[in-house]
């Protein structure tokens, strides 16, 4: 049977399974039977084979084993396989949270940028429309108020009218679609920072950060975590009752003194508020990361509040290349908050959701009832188990045969992953399940790039003398209680398990692991070779060369005063003259005689003859 025939398969016995739970009164999702399944496969009492292709009668007995652990009531080990399927579908890694958070809020923020950047005004009324619309985009863009209120609404269009007044919607109308998206961000950072400064000016001199914040972080704040560390309290009360139960009802030959079912409920239970503070812890260390955030976008807040009112500080006008920065600067720092309290909530409602799966191991064992089984005895914590065993170090000597990792010759010794999630997993074996918390200190044992740690010295060498052994009997137990799976990390274990399954064509396929990874390289480690106005890339620096060069939104202006009137400045080039002569011939000059002829005989004589006389002189006369 290939992948996609399996595939089918398991998405119809999900859906069966599902469809026949809502018919019995109980609502499941479709990861929940889909745990259940692959749980009920991997169960060797069950009797299936992985090696080959489920018949008609092994589906049926699949889905039939499945709903009866699916509608079973009162059960704290589906309670805390119902947490665990909780947990994995609502937390996430704080990167993933916060583009969440800013999906969301593009969601809401899209349809209004949409009939901004695509609305076509003829009128005044629609110009009073589409400025009412750009104040509705910056309140819900900045958080400081809602469009509904009258009171946000005139203080944000007070704040735009000083940066964008209606007249300039004209020029607003003409541009591009994607110059509209970013001129509106640009607005809502801007009238943003001016809403912030405004409020801040009307405070004293010094500013407390609490009043600028994003309302009701601090409360959120301080509430999230003292109520997580409450319920964190509660629960590992619980938790060292239950072990203290089990370990007194427990004799040397692993037989109840109150009777198996008894013993295995107090286990179940014990796995459920273990996985529960396993899961508060978590939550527990989001909020203090984001309480660190807070605290440092305060501090950003107050500085940045401070350089722009000694920016502004008596003056009647200031150039916007100069303020325009630092009202963004503030908004940014805004929108960090922002995102601080809505993590805080997301926090919160977690919280929240994961107590509904405490009911039935309250139901079945009330305090007060372990209380009286504990009457006499003592409980305890975690923190007095582990100073037991302060003492018991692994000597040089028996750190021949085995790998052994101490605190005084490892780095980051706090900070290793250990396995079983902390768990020392001999205990788990001798004692049928029983979890108690390793101590470190006693020394952290390296066995296949894996690190495990104990509860006792004793523990510790029994456990490295046959390693295989133990952990191949950690993952049987998992394999009876799926709930330990996810409690002690076993995935990769599990998914050796389901490697077995393809082969044959079963119904479970080893899954895909993902797991986060960064690597971290030094920049330039000689500082003094960084050429910051560098720029490889020819086509980059034919971009900076256009923006300069840029004059299609240039403009020249020029003024006529008292000197420049009737005037004005020309320039010519012309070839300049040149200092040159030549001579092509020679002046000179002659005296010639001047002609005179006399004529006589013109007058009176009809036939007379003329005579010509020539009166011309020599020159030398």
């Amino acid at each position: 049977m290939s992948w996609a025939p399996a595939e089918s398969v398991i998405k119809s016995i999900i859906g069966e399974i599902v469809q026949e739970c809502a018919v019995r009164g109980h609502q499941v999702s479709d990861a929940l039977v889909a745990f259940m399944v692959k749980a009920a496969v991997l169960d060797p009492r069950n009797g299936f084979n992985v090696d080959r292709t489920l018949t008609i009668q092994d589906v049926q007995k699949l889905e039939e084993l499945c709903l009866d652990k699916l509608t079973v009531t009162c059960s704290p080990s589906l309670d805390t396989i119902k947490m665990q399927v909780c947990f994995d579908m609502n937390h996430t890694s704080r990167r993933e949270f916060l583009e969440e958070i800013h999906q969301m809020l593009e969601s809401r923020l899209s349809p209004v940028r949409r009939e901004i950047t695509d609305i076509r005004v003829k009128t005044r009324e629609e110009l009073d429309t589409l400025y009412r619309k750009i104040i509705t985009y910056i309140l819900l863009c900045s958080g400081m108020g809602s469009p509904t209120d009258f009171n946000s609404v005139q203080e944000a269009t007070a704040a735009l009218q000083s940066v964008f007044p209606p007249t300039e919607l004209g020029a607003f109308m003409v541009l591009l679609k994607r110059d509209k998206e970013q001129q509106l961000d640009e607005l809502a950072m801007i009238v943003t920072g001016i809403q912030l400064f405004n409020r801040a000016g009307k405070k004293a001199e010094e500013i407390n950060p609490c009043e600028l914040i994003p309302a009701g972080l601090c409360e959120a704040l301080h509430h999230t975590s003292t109520g997580i560390e409450n319920e964190l309290i509660i629960t590992q009360r619980l938790a060292w009752k239950y072990t203290a139960v089990l370990e007194k009802l427990t004799v040397s030959d692993g037989h109840s003194r109150e009777g198996d079912v008894t013993l295995v409920q107090f286990r179940e239970a014990l796995y459920n508020v273990r996985q529960h503070e396993v899961f508060l812890k978590l939550l527990l260390a989001d909020a203090s990361l984001c309480a660190k955030h807070v605290e440092i976008l305060q501090m950003e807040l107050s500085s940045q509040m401070k350089l722009l009112k000694e920016t502004v500080r008596s003056k009647t006008a200031v150039p916007t290349t100069t303020v325009f920065p630092l009202f963004k600067a503030l908004s940014r720092v805004w929108t960090g908050l922002q995102d601080e309290a809505e993590l805080l909530n997301i926090c919160n409602n977690i919280v929240l959701n994961l107590q509904p799966f405490l009911t039935s191991q309250a139901k079945i064992s009330p305090e007060a009832y372990l209380d009286n089984l504990l009457s006499g005895s003592e409980v305890k914590t975690d923190q007095q188990r582990m100073n037991e065993s302060t003492d018991e170090h692994i000597t040089p000597a028996e750190m021949k045969l085995q790998e052994w990792l101490l605190p005084e010759t490892t780095a980051g010794f706090t900070d290793l992953p250990l396995q079983y999630n902390g768990v020392c997993g001999y205990t788990l074996v001798s004692t049928d399940g029983l979890l108690l918390p390793g101590n470190p200190y006693i020394g952290v044992f390296k066995y296949k790039e894996k690190l495990y740690v104990f509860n006792s010295k004793e523990a510790a060498l029994k456990f490295a003398s046959t390693p295989d052994d133990f952990i191949a009997q950690v993952e049987e137990i998992a394999k009876h209680t799926p709930e330990l799976i996810q409690l002690l990390r076993l995935h990769f274990s599990c998914g050796s398990l389901h490697s077995e399954m393809h082969p044959g064509g079963g119904l479970l396929v080893k899954p895909i692991t993902k797991c986060e990874g960064g690597t971290q390289t030094d920049l330039h480690p000689l500082e003094t070779n960084i050429v910051k106005s560098y720029e490889w890339n020819e086509w980059e620096l034919r971009r900076k060369a256009i923006k300069l060069a840029d004059l299609r939104t240039k403009a020249t202006h020029s003024t006529q005063t008292s000197l420049s009137h009737m005037r004005r400045e020309n320039a010519t080039q012309t070839w300049p003259p040149k200092d040159a002569a030549c001579q092509s011939k020679r002046d000179n000059e002659s005296t010639m005689p001047k002609p005179q002829v006399y004529l006589a005989g013109l007058r009176g004589q009809r036939i007379g003859r003329v005579m010509k006389t020539n009166l011309t002189r020599s020159v030398d006369d």
